[in-house]
């Protein structure tokens, strides 16, 4: 795998929560999503930075919505993974099973 092809841990997060909410996956979901099943705050500025980075290396998809009266006549941007998004989130499992492999949890604390 060349540089750069692998996945970081939030682009990874971010591509699971694009999975789990379907039809339903655009920013503020994808932060909540990510919030709930992690407990962690991220901001939406880097949600939506990363689903852009995503989609630039063309492992998400866009599309608009139609407008709606409840958010002012606005459309929504929703994502969905693609071939490529899907390639590398198995990729991203497979290569984190190959770590865990033989190790026992919890670890064991180290002082150097």
């Amino acid at each position: 795998m060349a540089k750069g092809e692998a996945l970081g841990e939030f682009e990874y997060l971010v591509i699971l929560a694009v999975v789990r909410l379907g039809a339903n996956a655009y920013g503020m979901r994808v932060r909540q999503e990510i919030a709930e099943r992690t407990g962690r705050d991220v901001t939406i500025g880097a949600v939506y930075a990363t689903l852009e980075r995503l989609t630039d290396k063309g492992l998400l998809a866009a599309s608009m919505s139609d407008p709606t009266p409840e958010r002012g006549g606005r459309a929504k941007r929703s994502f969905t993974l693609t071939r490529a998004g899907m390639e590398a989130a198995n990729r991203a499992r497979q290569d984190l099973v190959n770590m865990l492999d033989g190790l026992r949890f919890p670890l064991p604390g180290r002082t150097p």
